[in-house]
């Protein structure tokens, strides 16, 4: 199994970018959902759950510094709170998880079923960076698992070929060469699906089947998150390998 495709996505629930390399931190593949919009009012990290436009946006980070390209095509940069309120129509602010987020975690909503009116529960998240689950900072799925679906429904990490990746959990894989700059991580779930993989993206329309077909046929889950006991640096067609 090789790395085909590295994804970043520095702002929770805005659009990625797709790299050829990474440095991978203890917190995950670096800059990868370091931001975060937060609602004022509320007091919740802002997803696209709650927040389907979001994904209309996308995000990069160049030299360090991060650019959200809005869906009308503006750049907003780190302390335009202002475009970014008028963009959602609520008063929200950019935050970084270095400055808001080191000891404790985003505060995140999810709807129970597959109806957007469902009864919603909310939860705490972990420090460091706005991932959802205290067990997962990479994620990574295989293209025979994808299949035909669009893998920016899944916001994965790490994509790859082959098969088989269910069968990593509960043992540690090894992502790159020998020595200092592969990455191990020790995988320790099966990443459970919500409502978000149905969600509308630019040429990509709302589909509740989505959604129902994992639900149905896969238990709910789809691709394995695990937590980084080795940092160093991936790169695509890297081997992926058990131990």
């Amino acid at each position: 199994m090789r790395v085909n495709e590295i994804w970043r996505f520095p702002v929770k629930s805005v659009g990625g970018e797709v790299l050829r390399k990474a440095e991978v931190t203890e917190l995950g593949v670096d800059g990868d959902r370091a931001w975060s919009i937060f609602d004022v009012a509320t007091g919740n990290t802002l997803t696209a759950r709650r927040t389907p436009e979001l994904l209309f946006a996308s995000a990069r980070v160049v030299d360090g510094e991060l650019a959200i390209t809005l869906p009308d095509g503006a750049e907003v940069g780190q302390g335009d709170h202002a475009a970014l309120s008028a963009w959602l129509g609520r008063n929200v602010e950019l935050r970084a998880a270095a400055d808001h987020n080191v000891d404790v975690g985003g505060t995140y909503e999810c709807p129970i079923g597959v109806a957007d009116d469902a009864e919603w529960v909310s939860w705490q998240g972990p420090g460091g960076a706005f991932h959802d689950s205290t067990r997962s900072r990479v994620s990574l799925v295989s293209e025979s698992t994808l299949g035909d679906w669009d893998r920016r429904r899944f916001r994965t990490n790490i994509v790859t070929d082959g098969s088989g990746e269910d069968a990593f959990v509960g043992s540690s894989v090894t992502i790159g060469d020998v020595g200092d700059r592969a990455v191990r991580l020790d995988v320790v779930k099966q990443i459970d699906r919500c409502v978000m993989v149905t969600r509308p993206q630019p040429h990509l329309g709302r589909d509740l089947d989505v959604l129902k077909t994992i639900n149905a046929e896969r238990a709910t889950f789809l691709a394995v998150g695990g937590l980084v006991t080795e940092v160093g640096t991936i790169a695509v067609g890297d081997e992926v390998r058990l131990g």
